[in-house]
């Protein structure tokens, strides 16, 4: 198990390259760094001086791949390429365009962002495969058709339309809980209540569907049809056999989200104001801020990465048949 971890994490490297490769190209494809310069200075006082000291300063002065200018590995070195993205390698995330520490700001960050994907991640599951047992068990019925029904409504609804119409219900109307905002210690739960609540219920449809088609493929096979013949009850064979036996197929997409956990919630943090890392990268999405960008793009490839080879390992544990070559 060893060696496949070790080669997996080997195979890690070139795909973390290819990835910071394309995260370089599309972004300086799209934003030149005379452009980034004008957005962070101001159109005003935008002068041609104001932006090459500018550029400078923060280094975007460099060749892109290939600097003519120097010798030896200096030619590579000595590059936009190596100075802002291959760096990563070595956990040296450099400074935003506004000079703050971006390693320090993820740290800080990593917070707020747990607070609210943690208890969203763990309510979801077991809401989404209670649910989804629950249809199961009332499969064929009138129950089971609206729930189908009801899932497929739910997942056809935007999020941004659960998140507008909880602030406005729970927070506008009902004065609950504060529209949005976040503060430290016990206080925080009066900020977070209300995202998680939304998160989950709008998660909730999709999740319960694919759960749904799980379990019912797992229900027809034979063990199940033996487990009934002993005379076990039906929500013994769901929970007792049904539910084990379809842990393979829901690890899969469970166990590799666990490591993407601390990135947070794009939306949900940027409209309650959670400082947390989503709102961090949509800010610097906004403001074209390419260190932060190239940073957070880094970290969710390796964290993904990370997922996979924790969901490989998963399926050792819950079925020894597995081996992992």
């Amino acid at each position: 198990m060893l060696g496949y971890v070790l080669r997996r994490l080997l195979y890690a490297i070139p795909i973390l390259i290819g990835v910071n490769l394309i995260t370089f190209l599309l972004f300086f494809v799209v934003n030149s760094p005379d452009d980034m310069a004008r957005m962070q200075i101001g159109v005003k006082r935008a002068t041609p001086e104001a932006i090459e000291r500018w550029k400078v300063d923060r280094g975007y002065d460099k060749p892109m791949f290939i600097n003519d200018t120097r010798t030896g590995t200096a030619r590579i070195t000595e590059t936009l390429f190596f100075d802002k993205s291959l760096r990563m390698f070595a956990l040296d995330f450099g400074r935003a365009d506004d000079g703050r520490d971006i390693a320090t700001e993820i740290l800080d960050r990593m917070g707020p962002s747990l607070a609210i994907a943690l208890p969203t991640f763990l309510l979801s599951l077991f809401a989404s495969i209670t649910f989804a047992l629950l249809l199961v068990f009332l499969r064929a019925s009138y129950l089971d058709f609206w729930g189908v029904v009801l899932c497929v409504a739910m997942m056809s609804v935007s999020s941004l339309f659960y998140i507008i119409g909880g602030q406005w219900l729970v927070s506008k109307l009902w004065a609950l809980v504060p529209i949005s905002g976040y503060a430290g210690g016990l206080d925080a739960f009066r900020f977070l209540v209300l995202p998680v609540l939304i998160s989950v219920i709008a998660g909730l449809g999709s999740s319960a569907r694919w759960y749904r088609t799980i379990f019912l493929e797992e229900i027809s096979r034979d063990y199940v049809r033996t487990a009934r013949a002993k005379g076990l009850s039906e929500l013994r064979v769901l929970f007792g056999h049904v539910l084990r036996n379809a842990l393979i197929p829901v690890l899969t997409g469970v166990v590799v989200v666990i490591p993407l956990l601390f990135m947070g919630s794009l939306l949900v943090e940027s409209f309650f104001a959670i400082p947390g890392l989503g709102s961090y990268t949509i800010d610097a999405i906004n403001a074209q801020d390419f260190a932060v960008v190239r940073a957070m793009v880094f970290i969710g490839s390796v964290l993904y990465i990370i997922g996979l080879i924790l969901t490989d390992l998963s399926y050792t544990l819950v079925d020894p048949r597995v081996r992992l070559e």
